[in-house]
């Protein structure tokens, strides 16, 4: 059964990187629910992309398992502080992600 990522997050955070960048970190406290993000594909490049409206060149994600982690990094829409800036700090840009679908990982034959 599918479970919304912020049900196996630990945490879900934002931040900026800078003017133009944002940065999410996603922390899981067991490897379990890790490895099911991980390998469900859901915070890839290309869906990151589509979800944000960025180009999917743009889009970086790292796997840290060492802290049970999994970062997300791309440009800003509009630079922080602008005119059009909604989230000055980009502390509320992780709110897209927490409701991600995460499916189960297939059983092991």
């Amino acid at each position: 059964m599918s479970v919304k990522l912020y049900e196996l997050a630990a945490l879900v955070r934002s931040k900026n990187a800078g003017p133009f960048a944002l940065t999410i970190d996603v922390m899981f406290a067991g490897r379990a629910e890790y490895v099911r993000v991980r390998d469900s594909g859901v915070l890839d490049a290309g869906g990151v992309a589509a979800l944000y409206g960025v180009p999917v060149e743009a889009v970086r994600v790292f796997h840290y398992e060492p802290a049970l982690a999994i970062k997300v990094s791309m440009p800003r829409t509009v630079p922080s502080g602008s005119r059009l800036d909604g989230d000055v700090y980009g502390g509320q840009f992780h709110a897209p992600l927490v409701m991600l679908d995460v499916p189960p990982l297939p059983a092991a034959s």
